[in-house]
């Protein structure tokens, strides 16, 4: 089985659960903690930044730079755009859950001013994020960007992190597959079968696909959903991880 290792080290402002779709300080506002040391404030050229479009609409890529200078003078929202369970285990402090690519029920985004900067974030490292970047663009907020490195690059920098398993080493699984050609630039998704946890990667011009899944509580007898343009298989995570996957 493709299993790697990442750290989550003990950078992390709290290590605990959280309810319904809050950040981890019980706030749905989105934004991070009280920054000891706010940084000087700086220019920042967001028309200068990458696009990427998701379902016709082009999202900006901001760097992980620029999102951590934001999150320091809390001058932007942070949204995670993965699953409840992902979220309960490891999200950046103070972030919200409003999954990709509509949200949740009670999404505490609805209430948030549209013209109000916000940062949506996953790990594959930004194709949910920018799914849910997407639909919020679609829907009048003015300020939205998909976090261009995704979550394992800001836990790599040590910038603070919450969950019940924000302390621990976190295991990451490859998946690799074919599906037609014709296909290329569909989605796949990966998700698991009794639980809330999935991720999402693109067809390549030959018709392969790859991702990395970042689950928690899983062995190699869980079930996963393999979910493709063309076909969808149902795979334990030893199956699916031990060869390349087909219809």
């Amino acid at each position: 089985m493709n299993r790697r290792q990442y750290l989550v080290a003990g950078t992390a402002a709290a290590v605990t659960a959280v309810a319904g779709c809050l950040g981890g300080n019980g706030s749905s506002d989105g934004y991070g903690p009280e920054p000891d040391d706010t940084p000087e404030e700086r220019s920042i050229d967001t028309d200068a930044y990458e696009t990427k479009s998701f379902g016709g609409i082009d999202v900006p890529l901001a760097p992980l730079e620029d999102v951590h200078y934001w999150y320091q003078r809390q001058e932007a929202r942070i949204v995670d755009t993965r699953g409840r369970d992902q979220h309960d285990a490891v999200r950046i402090t103070g972030s919200v859950l409003s999954s990709a690519p509509d949200g949740v029920s009670n999404d505490p985004v609805a209430t948030w001013p549209e013209e109000d900067r916000i940062v949506t974030y996953c790990v594959c490292p930004h194709t949910l994020a920018g799914q849910r970047a997407a639909t919020l663009i679609a829907n009048d907020y003015e300020n939205v960007y998909a976090l261009d490195d995704g979550l394992q690059a800001w836990i790599e920098h040590q910038y603070p992190i919450e969950g019940t398993e924000a302390s621990q080493s976190l295991a990451s699984y490859d998946v690799r597959g074919v599906s037609d050609p014709q296909h290329a630039g569909e989605f796949v998704t990966v998700r698991t079968v009794d639980g809330d946890q999935s991720e999402v990667s693109a067809v390549e011009d030959d018709g392969s696909y790859e991702l990395t899944l970042y689950f928690t509580d899983v062995d190699d007898g869980s079930l996963l959903e393999v979910e493709t343009p063309g076909y969808t298989r149902e795979l334990t995570l030893e199956e699916a991880t031990s060869d390349v996957v087909t219809a």
